[in-house]
């Protein structure tokens, strides 16, 4: 038997992953930049990056948790009311299983007769994965997100962190930029080989808006140490 690996058994994990990772880089690095344009001594910038590295990290972790708790919600909600259907109505649930088939080519026999063999051994499963679209792949797992989120928030912020202990304070803003968008573009390359998708389009997406997100801060650092000076 050939078992076929399929990229979107990756998705729920890959997102969380990614998009934290991202965040963790490029928030952090965004952070640093800003406020080495405001500073003349180091330990600010190191301070800012490590508080913006544990708040960012808390925050993408409790927000994730959030949100995906919520979607959650949702399908137990829809599996509950998809149960006091099957419950209720049987006849008309099995009908619109098999009009669910028929819609996808089967002709109407084998439709029904398909209908009434899933739903004979395991109804609600059924309609959970072929009316609304709810499977193991699919299902919403917060914990699991919160916890790839949250880590590789850490995993990303901490790279701009260790970049601004070492990095000569005269160009930290410039040496930051350059690290961050190695960082960005390695990850954009990981994400779209995991994903299977274009590794050209990734790097050139996730170059373009960190260049913008860094640049916007580092003028409004400037411009802060500007007015304050």
């Amino acid at each position: 038997m050939n078992n076929e690996n399929h990229y979107n058994t990756r998705s729920g994990w890959l997102r969380a992953a990614i998009l934290g990772a991202n965040d963790g880089i490029l928030s952090t690095a965004s952070l640093v930049i800003g406020v080495a344009a405001a500073s003349i001594t180091r330990e600010p910038i190191v301070l800012a990056g490590v508080a913006g590295l544990v708040a960012g990290a808390l925050s993408m972790a409790a927000g994730e948790y959030v949100s995906v708790s919520s979607q959650a919600d949702i399908e137990m909600g829809d599996l509950e009311r998809e149960k006091k259907e099957l419950k209720e109505t049987p006849a008309e649930e099995l009908q619109e299983l098999a009009l669910i088939y028929e819609a996808r080519g089967l002709d109407e026999k084998l439709a029904l007769q398909v209908a009434e063999q899933l739903t004979a051994h395991d109804a609600l499963a059924a309609h959970a994965r072929d009316e609304l679209g709810i499977n193991e792949i699919t299902k919403a797992k917060p914990l699991q997100a919160a916890l790839y989120s949250g880590a590789a928030f850490t995993t990303g912020g901490i790279l701009p962190v260790v970049v601004a202990l070492f990095a000569p304070l005269k160009s930290m803003e410039y040496i930051q930029y350059v690290f961050a968008l190695l960082f960005l573009i390695i990850l954009g390359i990981f994400a779209a080989k995991a994903g299977g998708s274009s590794v050209q389009k990734a790097v050139m997406r996730i170059s373009f808006w960190g260049t913008i997100a860094m640049g916007i801060t580092a003028l409004i650092g400037y411009l802060f140490g500007v007015n304050m000076g």
